[in-house]
């Protein structure tokens, strides 16, 4: 990417094309890439704020019993203590359908369960499209016995419950961070040491039941809320199944 920025300045038609001349496009390019620069650490902080204001929520509900802030780097994990359970890992990421979000990651050993939280603020495509991309990125760590992968994936931002990003479960919103958020949707992911996969969505976890309960949706109602994805060897093939639900007798599904 740095060699196209730089050697654009030698292809004068392009640039043309954007009604820059070459001298132009020398002269702006430093203050361009340094404003690029300070947009991209604006919108990471605010990620990180958004993410920390619903951590914090939990542990101000009593729900968690402490939040350790991560060391900002290629993993930012954050890491939640919960009574009679043990560490929960969340491992902070952006939208899905990149590498670095769903497949360049590792489970921290002190986790007993270990979430991706994708932050995603792109709107190029509706949330189960992210997701989706995603998950199949994922697949090949889950055929992977050896492989220690995360138990499951998160998809929630500051967009959620918003115009630009209208949410089925907004009547569960509750407000942090002054503003009414609606609950995220959560997928429990497989475990991969077994043969089924989770293709029929039976796979149980502890941490799904803490994090939608800041939004008053109890045990008896939770597997209303609460999605799941699921990997499927048929024929030489591997399908894939994406469940999610928003609420009594509202749910998609997706099959590929």
């Amino acid at each position: 990417m740095e060699y196209l920025i730089q050697n654009l300045v030698t292809d004068a038609d392009v640039l043309a094309r954007y009604g820059l001349t070459v001298e132009e496009y020398r002269d702006a390019m430093p203050a361009a890439i340094e404003a690029a620069r300070g947009s991209m650490s604006a919108s990471n902080a605010g990620r990180r704020r958004f993410l920390l204001d619903v951590l914090e929520a939990l542990l101000a509900a009593g729900l968690v019993d402490s939040v350790t802030k991560p060391q900002y780097g290629d993993d930012t994990v954050y890491r939640l203590a919960v009574s009679g359970f043990g560490s929960v890992a969340i491992i902070q990421k952006g939208c899905p359908d990149g590498a670095h979000s769903s497949i360049r990651w590792s489970v921290p050993d002190w986790a007993r369960e270990t979430y991706l939280w994708w932050l995603c603020d792109s709107m190029k495509a509706e949330p189960g499209e992210h997701i989706a991309k995603g998950i199949q990125r994922m697949r090949s760590r889950y055929l992977d016995p050896t492989d220690r992968t995360v138990d499951g994936v998160i998809f929630h931002n500051h967009l959620c419950g918003t115009p630009k990003r209208r949410c089925p479960k907004q009547g569960r919103a509750v407000q942090i961070g002054g503003q009414p958020v609606p609950p995220p949707c959560v997928y429990v992911m497989p475990d991969n040491s077994t043969t089924d996969l989770n293709w029929a969505g039976r796979q149980q976890r502890f941490f799904p039941g803490i994090l939608l309960g800041l939004f008053g949706i109890d045990q008896e109602a939770l597997p209303a809320y609460l999605g799941h994805v699921g990997f499927q060897r048929k024929n030489g093939e591997v399908r894939t199944t994406i469940s999610a639900r928003f609420g009594v007798g509202r749910s998609t599904t997706y099959r590929r």
